[in-house]
């Protein structure tokens, strides 16, 4: 039987912050590491980057899109921890160079309204606990050395690869039921369009790609909380996950997503210096 490698050493994530706070590509995640390894990794990472980034804003579910399993070889999703400083408001202006292993995809946040959210068991459930979708261009950054050897436990360890994200003007989730089911059926079937300053496409996809519902993120997450001990509480957020590819930021770019289909949903843009 091959022995687990263990959760990382105080010292070993001290070394991974360091080149993460350098902006440097840090050692892999040893390979065979446990999941229970990877939550354990996770929490004393996020401990160190909630001591630089400010308090915590919420949580994104990860690997939520099959595609996006498929590159990592794994058939789970993951979560990491969001902070405050994290988060850049529409037409932020970012270095192309913001990470190590930089990237940027088409995501969408909601904003949690009550402690009822950890109950939901369906996407509808979700959406009556929730106040706001807010659009999201995630800035991802992968951080090792090599991130084609990470499987899902390793992007679990690196608390989801969180570093950035630019947040767009918020939705407000209609208050009666007819308003939401109608909102549910548009996040489901909704067009979600990566494009450039010229209107050329760069990538995305459909609401379903996620998990079949975006909002089914919410209910994995819960249950994922759940099992750390930890609750989503009123006023967080959670980023629920690519709609595109992970693609790489260049210089001069300016990149927006457009979410067709959910009339008042306006887009969000990012520009890389």
């Amino acid at each position: 039987m091959v022995q687990s490698p263990g959760c990382l050493s105080d010292a070993q994530v001290d070394a991974w912050v360091a080149d993460y706070n350098a902006r440097r590509p840090t050692t892999n995640p040893a390979e065979g590491m446990t999941g229970q390894d990877a939550a354990c990794t996770r929490a004393r990472l996020q401990q160190r980057l909630a001591r630089q980034a400010g308090a915590l804003a919420g949580y994104k579910a990860g690997l939520t899109n099959p595609a996006v399993q498929k590159r990592f070889n794994t058939d789970q999703p993951v979560w990491g921890a969001l902070y405050q400083s994290m988060l850049l408001e529409d037409g932020a202006t970012v270095d192309a160079a913001f990470g190590a292993r930089p990237l940027y995809e088409a995501d969408l946040l909601v904003r949690v309204k009550d402690a009822g959210i950890n109950q939901a068991r369906t996407p509808a459930d979700v959406l009556q606990h929730v106040d706001q979708i807010i659009p999201f261009i995630e800035l991802p950054d992968l951080m090792v050395q090599a991130p084609p050897k990470l499987n899902g436990t390793g992007v679990s360890a690196i608390n989801v690869g969180a570093r950035l994200g630019v947040r767009g003007a918020p939705l407000a989730v209609p208050a009666d039921a007819a308003g939401q089911a109608r909102l549910l059926d548009q996040l489901r079937d909704m067009e979600v369009r990566l494009i450039d300053a010229q209107g050329n496409k760069l990538g995305g996809g459909k609401g379903s790609d996620v998990l079949e519902h975006p909002l089914n993120a919410v209910i994995w997450l819960a249950g994922a909380l759940k099992e750390q001990g930890l609750a989503l509480r009123p006023g967080q957020i959670v980023s629920l996950g690519s709609f595109s590819a992970l693609l790489p930021p260049k210089p001069g770019l300016k990149a927006s997503v457009h979410y067709d289909g959910v009339p008042g949903l306006k887009p969000v843009t990012v520009t890389f210096r």
